[in-house]
């Protein structure tokens, strides 16, 4: 497995989607999900490059980002639980999985604590499946209104995960209707609140993703292998 090969390819292929859609190739982040990789996997992508590593689980981080002394940029991007909040306070740059307020009100106390503010991203469900966590698109605005109350969390953007496809393009309406809502809620000028990042497309989806607006994607097969 040639870590920094698949990087290579990944970023050539974000920016040909990119260019395709009329947007500069830097207008996208990687983000190489390192889910269930051990750190030295970290630290061999970052040697070629990659900057930002998103994770799932709370334990799983901890305890990989102790071992890994190279500097890197942590997002959480899985299912967080309002009591481990406090176990990545000021360890990780954004969380893109915020999905209630009760979990936005627990990451202002966390990170009131160290006196710090927490990017994050508000999880719409867009596909309405019941296997996925997310506010839905219905409720997003609220939410993020509400969200927009607290001194220590500042709404970035949104992120989805759309149904699994065999054909990437059957993922193309859930993308362009998180890119809509996004576009809705920023008409609305909420102080504080910026819709400058669409986190949606994986390994399988993401030059679709992209072409329909994703600033972040979120890739670990293809970069690290099957785990």
């Amino acid at each position: 497995m040639d870590i920094g090969a698949n990087l290579k390819h990944i970023l050539e292929e974000m920016t040909t989607a990119a260019e395709k859609a009329g947007r500069p190739g830097s207008a996208i982040r990687l983000v190489a999900v390192s889910k269930y990789k051990p750190a030295l996997a970290v630290t061999e992508a970052a040697a070629a490059g990659q900057a930002i590593f998103g994770e799932n689980y709370v334990q799983e981080l901890v305890a990989k980002a102790a071992e890994v002394t190279v500097p890197v940029e942590w997002h959480f991007i899985g299912h967080l639980q309002s009591n481990k909040a406090r176990q990545i306070a000021g360890l990780v740059t954004m969380i893109h999985s915020v999905d209630r307020l009760s979990l936005a009100e627990e990451i202002d106390r966390q990170w009131g604590k160290i006196g710090k503010v927490c990017d994050i991203l508000v999880q719409v469900n867009v596909s309405g499946e019941a296997s996925k966590s997310g506010t839905t698109a219905a409720a997003a605005l609220t939410l993020v209104k509400e969200i927009s109350q607290l001194a220590n969390v500042r709404v970035r953007g949104l992120m989805t995960m759309p149904p699994f496809f065999d054909d990437p393009e059957a993922a193309r309406p859930y993308f362009r209707e998180l890119r809509e809502l996004a576009a809705t809620i920023a008409s609305e000028a909420i102080p504080g609140v910026a819709m400058t990042e669409l986190s949606m497309g994986m390994s399988g989806d993401f030059k679709v993703a992209i072409e329909e607006g994703a600033t972040l994607v979120r890739i670990g097969t293809a970069i690290f292998g099957d785990r």
